[in-house]
């Protein structure tokens, strides 16, 4: 089994606004002293993970193989125990005691505010919540669910021996891919076994403004023909790189040795990166893509990224992708005759592009051979 896998795309997205920055705008990048799109490898991750495609190529109950990321488990917990029966005094004690394993607790909202009619309002379940986001696996949401049962049924406190919710996970396949951290509890912690560099254009992109109106369908017109709002969003386009590497003896480990969910893993995170986008601004415009091109590698030899084909930026050309392909097929080599093959073997999956060129191999091939 090779220890390494290495992914590169190449994704053509038309008008888009992915991923946003403070400001509302398409992130971007300065590469080559020119100024890029960009995609972060934040929200790439989510995309992917939180996708059905993702759950349906695992093959499993979404709940038995993927983690749940909130702050918000205390609130989840108080709301079962009260639903439960138990006195709301008790379950927020109680919730408060489960959540704190994961966390640090938020300190309870003492401030008034009012509400849409004058009333005052505080957030009483604000100190339910933990201060960090964390990751809770399958296993221990089941734990939580088993304790919350128990404690329905027996009406007391619960002791502090069945409060040892966490476990080292074994069964989800976020976490083993992306890792997770948890402050409080470092021993439980998980080493990512795929990192995801940002994604960025090959080439300058211009990080334009839509300024829309948007028409009141009552007004006919009579006194005023104006719009009823008028706004402006930001938005790019272009020939996204992406580079991800997978250390496969560390997903194996973080799976406990599980080879047949090892294997389930690469295909589903190869099938939803190539076809999942991102969600930002979709309903605007509807920027879904598939990647046009997938190189992979496959060896034991110490991993590096091929973005050295971009640091100049594709210009000039009427074949953005086609050019993208050859500077990345020319900079592979280029390492090769430098630094040696090192028995790095590789695959390459390829849409139809302006060129002409045909599919080299398709993607379930492509599958079969990082799966070896």
């Amino acid at each position: 089994m090779s220890r390494f896998v290495q992914l590169h795309l190449l994704t053509s997205y038309p008008p888009s606004n992915l991923n946003r920055d403070d400001t509302g705008r398409p992130k971007s990048a300065v590469i080559g002293n020119v100024s890029r799109l960009r995609v972060s490898s934040q929200s790439l991750k989510r995309a992917w993970r939180t996708s059905e495609l993702f759950v349906d190529t695992l093959g499993a109950d979404k709940d038995a193989v993927i983690g749940v990321r909130t702050k918000e488990m205390g609130i989840e917990v108080f709301n079962k125990l009260c639903a439960g029966g138990i006195d709301p005094k008790h379950a927020k004690k109680w919730a408060q005691a489960m959540a704190e394993v994961f966390g640090k607790l938020k300190k309870a909202d003492t401030k008034t505010k009012k509400d849409e009619d004058g009333e005052a309002k505080t957030n009483a379940l604000l100190d339910l919540e933990i201060e960090q986001l964390a990751h809770f696996s399958p296993e221990e949401r089941r734990a939580i669910d088993t304790l919350i049962e128990t404690l329905v049924e027996r009406g007391t406190e619960p002791t502090s021996d069945e409060l040892q919710l966490l476990s080292a996970s074994r069964e989800a396949v976020d976490i083993a891919m992306f890792g997770r951290m948890l402050a409080k509890h470092p021993a439980y912690n998980c080493e990512a076994a795929v990192q995801v560099a940002h994604a960025f254009t090959v080439h300058a992109s211009a990080n334009e403004s839509d300024y829309f109106t948007a028409v009141d369908d009552l007004n006919r017109g009579d006194e005023d023909r104006g719009a009823a709002h008028i706004g402006e969003v930001g938005f790019g386009a272009g020939v996204y790189y992406l580079y991800v590497c997978i250390d496969r003896e560390l997903l194996k480990h973080n799976l406990g040795g599980n080879e047949a969910l090892v294997q389930k893993s690469l295909a589903a995170l190869v099938q939803t990166m190539t076809k999942i986008s991102p969600t930002g601004k979709q309903n605007t415009f509807a920027s879904r893509a598939y990647a046009s091109y997938v190189m992979a590698e496959i060896g034991d030899a110490q991993p590096r990224s091929l973005s050295q084909a971009f640091v100049k930026p594709v210009k000039n050309t009427d074949d953005v992708i086609g050019t993208a392909i050859q500077n990345l097929e020319h900079t592979r080599q280029a390492f090769i005759s430098m630094y040696g093959e090192d028995g790095v073997q590789c695959a390459i999956s390829q849409a139809v592009v302006a060129d002409g060129r045909k599919q080299t191999v398709s993607l379930d091939a492509l599958i079969d051979f990082i799966q070896q």
